[in-house]
């Protein structure tokens, strides 16, 4: 009888514990939609400020939840028959750019699509569904986007999700993707002056994303990333690799490893481990580029040449090789003790330990001080030709830190061509890792 007794006593015991619990939990949900609510209105109120992260009730995580939930406030939901209107029913001649995602085609939403709809011109991406990218990219696109804003992050202005169709509609980008114009082999370069405003914009969108409230590791960062509008004003795009980052206690983040080989961190290609460290080394490989003007892979150099970090990186704290190996396309555009820094940042940012890179808050203010400290005097530009001339004052005298730098048939000269390697390269990936060759998705 005593038994009985105890054992119905403890049914009624761990029943009370679960209503009390379900009561507890509910509490927390109400306590925290209250909080999401009144940030949303805060944000409202404000009109959501330029550099801002909205606050969303729950990231849908799949498609199905994304057709559930009303979306994004600042994001609008465009059918497929307004995105078929938007592109001209897919014309060919409106495709500026094709990538792992699928293609991406240059439109226009007005009246004529959504009646009472500011006309804007757009880029349209629409998903390849035999492509190497799916629903899980396309949605992180979405939820990153649709939370996030910042001056140098590519703005998102809607989506389709109509049966099979998934496309993405971002703000048009007029001139394009950085590796457009770094690595042409015709017509007018980007100046020294441009690729340090370049590299400070997507520096800036890089240090948004690790000082979020929820850090996010962006993953693929890379010249066909970085996209510029007609001030070459550049912003980050393509999330659809983007990561939640590591919080609280967590060391990083352990992941599949995707990428573009070439731009991935070596730590990350080896262990899966990930962490904001990996995007700012990424960073050193655009940076390196920007100042060599060369690809990150490029098969058609001699074989020790073929890994731009493995061969450049050595030369970037030696003055004399380092002037050798800078673009020549660049010659007389910036000082011996400015590019001296940006090459010795660089040079930072590649470190093969993670904790030897600095923040990428940290690049931000060393980049800024650079742009700040140079004198505005000494540069001098072609109306729109985006060419730069450095000038140094007659009367001023050359010191030792400021040479002359070599003319770019004194670099042909010197820099020794290197031998043929044997071997894997060093930073060449495991066969399991999912890295892509270097590609443009925006032209």
């Amino acid at each position: 009888m005593g038994n009985c007794y105890s054992m119905e006593e403890q049914k009624l015991y761990q029943q009370r514990r679960l209503q009390q619990h379900k009561q507890e939990r509910q509490q927390l949900h109400f306590v925290k939609r209250n909080q999401v609510e009144v940030r949303h209105e805060s944000a409202k109120s404000l009109n959501m400020p330029e550099n801002s992260a909205s606050s969303a009730p729950q990231a849908p995580r799949n498609v199905k939840d994304l057709r559930k939930s009303p979306g994004y406030s600042n994001v609008d939901i465009f059918t497929y028959e307004e995105m078929t209107l938007a592109t001209k029913h897919f014309r060919p001649d409106l495709i500026i750019g094709e990538g792992g995602f699928g293609i991406v085609y240059k439109g226009v939403i007005d009246e004529n699509v959504r009646p009472g709809y500011k006309t804007v011109e757009v880029a349209i991406k629409e998903l390849n569904r035999e492509g190497f990218q799916g629903d899980r990219e396309w949605l992180a696109e979405v939820n990153y986007l649709g939370q996030l804003r910042h001056s140098n992050l590519l703005k998102l202005i809607g989506y389709c999700c109509e049966d099979e169709h998934r496309l993405l509609v971002y703000e048009y980008m007029v001139s394009g993707n950085l590796e457009r114009h770094l690595f042409r082999r015709v017509g007018s370069t980007l100046n020294w002056s441009r690729r340090m405003k370049i590299a400070l914009d997507a520096a800036k969108g890089l240090a948004f994303l690790h000082g979020a409230e929820r850090p996010v590791i962006y993953r693929d960062f890379k010249t066909s990333n970085i996209l510029m509008d007609a001030d070459f004003n550049a912003k980050l795009s393509d999330f659809g690799l983007a990561k939640d980052g590591p919080m609280g206690d967590q060391t990083h983040v352990s992941t599949r490893v995707m990428g573009t080989y070439g731009y991935a961190a070596p730590e990350y290609v080896m262990t899966g481990h990930l962490t904001s460290r990996s995007d700012v080394y990424g960073f050193g490989v655009v940076l390196l580029e920007l100042l060599v003007g060369r690809t990150a892979l490029d098969k058609s150099r001699p074989s020790r040449e073929h890994n731009l970090v493995e061969w450049a990186r050595p030369l970037l704290n030696h003055n004399k090789k380092l002037f050798r190996i800078l673009d020549p396309r660049m010659e007389g555009q910036y000082s011996v003790k400015t590019a001296m820094k940006v090459a010795h940042l660089a040079y930072q940012c590649l470190s093969q330990n993670p904790k030897g890179r600095p923040l990428m808050s940290n690049v931000v203010d060393i980049l800024e001080n650079l742009q700040s400290t140079e004198n505005p005097e000494a540069i001098l530009q072609s109306g729109g030709s985006g060419l730069t001339l450095y000038k140094v004052p007659r009367d001023t005298p050359v010191t030792k830190s400021e040479k002359r730098l070599p003319s770019s048939s004194e670099r042909e000269h010197n820099v020794q061509r290197s031998k043929p390697g044997k071997g894997r390269s060093k930073s060449e990936p495991p066969t399991d890792c999912i890295l892509y060759s270097p590609s443009p998705d925006f032209r």
